[in-house]
């Protein structure tokens, strides 16, 4: 008798070809077989009639690192259609990590993740100390979807350096210990190597994540030594500083893909990321296995002054970097320091995540009623009213308000056009939801979703075939995930089971179901009937089920 039986599914098969109405039977968490009118008797019988049925979706940008050691259902992305996430990507993961790192690395995630270092200090189950026993409790504690983890640059310079990890470029000795940690990662089952030389990527009291410090040289050493193991993906998010040249020759190197974030669309410097894309399809002209992270969803983040995530990589901002309460307004109300951005703001950037469009940038919730007619009013109307410049506003009103008031701002890929062209780049993988980090800020654990309902079914981007295959085939493929991505007879049943004429992602909301009651924004899954994860139900039309089984599977073994 089979385990389960989906009849009558519209089938989209991962592979981009036109679906087909069909039944798919699943046996020991395997695609048994497809077919129409499969007369096999099944535990569970599924009748999909008007519903489409896909595999599941795999996100290759997460940061669940540290939420997955307390919530192994790493809430929302089992309910949104997820069923495998890669996590550490950035470089930012928890291990390695001994005892007297673990402030040091709960405080630089807390700055450049915006995660509450209360809720690290209360959840984070400290089991290990080595990578490969990271992935020890992983795979003894289990979770609700498939995991594969990189192995991440910051932990390991932390590891090797210690306090001077954010501060100096690394010895030839520290350079050959970090590439044998790495070398027993890639042994253990990590996919990866990953790292960041993002400017706005700052940790604890403003310093540079570890990675921003490591030159070329020792680059190129740990992303060789990942190499040696015959598989592996270098992730990197790049800082404009950083060229794709540089990439190129570490992929010529190493011979093993390299994957760049976060390319997003700047309405002020429109074409940059189509110049990055450009150089990334030369390189792959000449055998170099390049490939760009895009986003299909608008970069939009809430945030306070007292966190202000969004123009913390500005260079004008580095006085008040690391600074809170009374000597952070103090910078903040200083003259100098307004100039000096509003400068920087007027000039052209590769990549920034602010970059002054104070159209975008609303004001959401003020804490003092007297300030209540600001409220869902962009900066620059009230400084067209006010007659002042929009900065000026944001930032006294900030300062009156002891740096409590919440803005929202629409920071990058606003341009749908432009968005389109990326989204269908040859050379693209549709990425980047963050899920697990940035808790307060924003959420786009629903990015699969949205690609399906907005791009492939409102505005015609491309076929919903075209979607699914962008989210399930296509990044199995370039991790070497090759028992998933597809329903395919013996593959895993990672599936997906969804209404193609509502599919989407709801409106975010806040709950309060981190360590300690802390919040955090959530977004429930439109249209979502099913998922499975290795044959086995973890979510229904109501979300994640309550009881739902921790069936997913630690992912240590990958195709060259």
């Amino acid at each position: 008798m089979l385990d389960l039986l989906i009849r009558n599914a519209l089938v989209f098969d991962g592979s981009g070809t036109q679906p087909a109405v069909k039944d798919v039977a699943i046996q020991d968490g395997k695609i048994r077989t497809t077919g129409k009118h499969l007369s096999e008797s099944a535990a569970q019988v599924v009748d999909a009639d008007g519903l489409a049925l896909m595999p599941g979706i795999i996100d290759s940008h997460t940061h669940f690192d540290a939420q997955i050691t307390w919530d192994p259902y790493v809430r929302p992305s089992p309910a949104l259609g997820v069923t495998t996430a890669v996590i550490g990507n950035c470089g930012f993961t928890i291990a390695p990590c001994r005892p007297a790192e673990r402030e040091i690395t709960m405080r630089n995630l807390t700055q450049v993740e915006g995660m509450s270092l209360d809720v690290l200090r209360q959840g984070i189950e400290w089991g290990f100390e080595t990578f490969p026993q990271y992935l020890a409790q992983l795979r003894r504690r289990g979770s609700a979807i498939n995991i594969a983890a990189y192995i991440g640059h910051s932990s390991v310079r932390t590891h090797v350096m210690g306090k001077d990890a954010s501060t100096r470029a690394a010895t030839d000795g520290e350079i050959a210990h970090m590439q044998q940690i790495v070398r027993e990662a890639m042994h253990s089952g990590a996919v990866g190597f990953s790292s960041s030389t993002s400017p706005a990527h700052n940790g604890e009291a403003g310093l540079p994540m570890p990675s921003r410090l490591a030159e070329d040289r020792e680059m190129a050493a740990l992303v060789n030594a990942m190499g040696e193991s015959g598989h592996g993906v270098y992730m990197l998010t790049k800082g404009g500083h950083t060229t794709v040249a540089f990439l190129e020759s570490l992929a010529a190197s190493s011979r093993r893909p390299v994957m760049i974030a976060a390319l997003l669309h700047n309405s002020t410097n429109p074409q940059a990321v189509f110049d990055d894309l450009d150089a990334i399809a030369r390189a792959n002209t000449r055998g170099r296995r390049l490939i760009g992270q895009v986003s299909c969803c608008p970069l939009t983040m809430d945030f306070t002054l007292a966190s202000p995530y969004p123009v913390e990589g500005l260079q004008r901002w580095k006085p008040a970097l690391g600074l809170a309460g009374v000597a952070l307004k103090k910078v903040l109300a200083d003259t100098k320091f307004r100039d000096a951005l509003r400068t920087e703001l007027a000039s052209r950037a590769t990549f920034r995540l602010f970059n002054g469009e104070w159209h975008k940038v609303q004001v959401v919730e003020v804490a003092r009623p007297e300030n209540a007619a600001y409220e869902q009013k962009t900066l620059a109307a009230i400084a067209q009213d006010e007659a002042r410049d929009p900065l000026d506003v944001m930032l006294d009103l900030a300062i009156a308000e002891d740096l409590k008031t919440v803005f929202t701002a629409e920071l990058l890929n606003s341009d749908e056009d432009a968005v389109g062209r990326m989204l269908n780049h040859p050379h693209s993988i549709v990425s980047l939801s963050d899920a697990g980090a940035h808790l307060t800020f924003f959420n786009d654990a629903g990015f699969g979703l949205h690609l399906l309902g907005h791009w492939a079914r409102d505005v015609g981007a491309m076929e919903m075939s075209e979607a699914v295959r962008r989210l399930t085939a296509h990044p199995a493929t370039v991790f070497g995930m090759k028992d998933r991505g597809l329903i395919r007879e013996d593959l895993a049943a990672d599936l997906l089971l969804f209404e193609p004429d509502t599919v989407g992602r709801g409106p975010k909301r806040r709950v309060f179901d981190l360590p300690g009651g802390a919040p955090r924004l959530t977004t429930d899954a439109v249209g979502v009937h099913g998922v499975w994860v290795n044959g086995q139900q973890v979510a229904d039309s109501s979300g994640l089920l309550e009881a739902a089984p921790l069936a997913g599977r630690l992912l240590t073994r990958f195709s060259t």
